[in-house]
């Protein structure tokens, strides 16, 4: 026989029921959401260790440079850290780092040895009669320069400019000249500074 006093304390079994199964369900959210942070953390956490680790052992293995002002925007910017690698062919579109007098500079392979450098009136530079196709630039350099075109590159040098032709100072100018392939260090190939920009070094350009 059911009395009053059962049928209440059923009442107030069924009405908790619910509250139970919503606090169980939200601590149950909750503590997956803790679990996928702590993924998250770790994952982070291991991905900056292996990047510290492999910056390290790169930055021991080849040489590294800063980059200074701003004759390579928007490629490169200002305070940039570079590794470089001293192997291998260099061509036209690598950037490369190089010795001028007690300076070291960074630009980019725009003629090789033998080959005509030409700039008409708009700023393009023409290769052996060829217009370089170079998309790195925002624009086009119209002044600043006082060689003698066309000019020739010699034997076993570079013709280099900066990307930022506005205010680069490089082969275009006698003072500065063609850079011998024994001034130069390297290729960059990796930045590894600053952090959100750290990748490969894009190098544009080879064809025309």
């Amino acid at each position: 026989m059911t009395t009053s006093k059962d049928m209440k304390k059923e009442k107030e079994i069924n009405e908790s029921r619910p509250a139970s199964e919503q606090f169980e369900r939200e601590l149950r959210r909750r503590e997956l959401t803790t679990e996928a942070r702590k993924a998250v953390f770790k994952t982070i956490k291991t991905l900056i260790v292996f990047a510290a680790a492999a910056v390290l052992l790169a930055t021991l293995l080849f040489p590294t440079m800063q980059v200074q002002r701003g004759s390579m925007t928007p490629t490169l910017r200002d305070g940039e850290q570079l590794i470089l690698i001293s192997v291998g062919k260099i061509g036209r579109g690598d950037i490369v780092a190089f010795h001028l007098g007690r300076q070291t500079m960074v630009k980019r392979v725009i003629a090789v040895s033998g080959e005509w450098v030409d700039i008409d009136e708009d700023g393009f530079v023409i290769i052996d009669g060829v217009r370089l196709n170079e998309p790195y630039l925002y624009v086009q350099g119209t002044s600043g320069y006082n060689i003698e075109l066309p000019y020739q590159v010699p034997d076993n040098s570079f013709f280099v400019m900066g990307d930022n032709r506005a205010i680069s100072i490089d082969s275009r100018s006698n003072d500065f000249g063609s850079i011998h392939k024994d001034e130069i260090i390297g290729r960059a190939i990796f930045r590894i500074w600053p952090l959100p920009r750290i990748g490969l070094v894009a190098q544009d350009s080879r064809g025309r």
